[in-house]
């Protein structure tokens, strides 16, 4: 089987020699146990950090009982979600988990329901969401430190003028 090289300097190779990651965590305690906080700006803090200006950032939740979606900032809608996914999970019934000796099992499935990560497409150097879209932490068994990884992905402002 005949395999052609890519010369060196190719568009693939610049672009993949441009490309780099960019990681950052956020500790978040919530004052109740089930809150929705808005993270959009820990997010952006992300994205100039890494001067990020093509690429996506991934916004994950590292606890098993909290979420991470995107929506509108309304705390209207903030109350429905709330109540909708309590409707789902509801607290207090006798969920085989608590066997266990924890009492959160209703959490778990409250973070399933929502999600637990999300990917934000950047595109020069903006988020590049709706326009009423923000980044949303749901916490479903808080009041004590939780962590969110930030995981930037793609070409810096500063690659891309290199690489041009």
């Amino acid at each position: 089987m005949l395999r052609r090289r890519r010369a060196a300097g190719s568009p693939l190779e610049r672009s993949l020699n441009n490309y780099h990651t960019y990681t950052d965590y956020v500790i978040l305690n919530t004052k109740e146990r089930y809150e929705i906080l808005d993270i959009t700006e820990h997010v952006e803090n992300v994205r100039a950090k890494a001067q990020l200006d093509d690429g996506f950032i991934l916004v994950s939740a590292m606890h098993i009982t909290a979420s991470v979606f995107v929506n509108d900032h309304e705390s209207g809608l903030w109350r429905d979600i709330q109540n909708w996914v309590e409707m789902m999970a509801p607290a207090g019934l006798e969920y085989k988990h608590h066997e266990t000796g924890e009492d959160n099992a209703d959490a778990h499935l409250k973070r399933m329901v929502l999600g637990h990560q999300v990917i934000v497409p950047v595109t020069n150097g903006k988020l590049d969401l709706g326009p009423w879209e923000r980044i949303h932490y749901g916490e479903f068994d808080g009041q004590r430190p939780k962590r969110i990884i930030l995981k930037a992905m793609g070409p810096s402002a500063a690659a891309r003028s290199i690489g041009k």
